[in-house]
């Protein structure tokens, strides 16, 4: 793989490798110092944190993606509207979420995502 030249490249090539579930693929694009906060949940500060938050999701679902619907990036500063997919045994729910993330010298050091958590739990329950 190429490494990813833009903050805009690291994200779009982020939210294809999270449909892997595989935490170790994601390290190279994360900082050692990374902050990752579902808005509706305590941060994750530090890479092996946010690596342990992000396996946790994997072992939740089985098929997880990020589509990609609007893409904005600023220097290094990327925001995505996006819809997630979620994937259980018994329901796959589509969850739209709004992603704000920082890049610096090709890595992301902030990721934050902000989403209805009654709708997740919503979808997530009924289907």
């Amino acid at each position: 793989m190429t490494e990813p030249a833009t903050a805009e490249e690291v994200v779009r090539q982020f939210c294809t490798d999270v449909s892997a579930r595989d935490p170790e693929l994601l390290r190279p694009l994360l900082a050692e110092d990374v902050v990752y906060h579902n808005m509706a949940m305590e941060p994750s500060t530090g890479i092996d944190a946010t690596l342990e938050a992000l396996a946790t999701l994997f072992v939740m679902f089985e098929g997880i993606g990020f589509e990609i619907v609007n893409l904005a990036a600023i220097g290094n500063t990327v925001l995505t509207e996006r819809v997630d997919s979620l994937r259980t045994a018994r329901v796959e729910a589509r969850l739209p979420v709004m992603g704000a993330f920082e890049v610096a010298a090709g890595r992301i050091v902030a990721w934050r995502d902000y989403f209805d958590i009654a709708q997740a739990g919503s979808l997530l329950n009924n289907g």
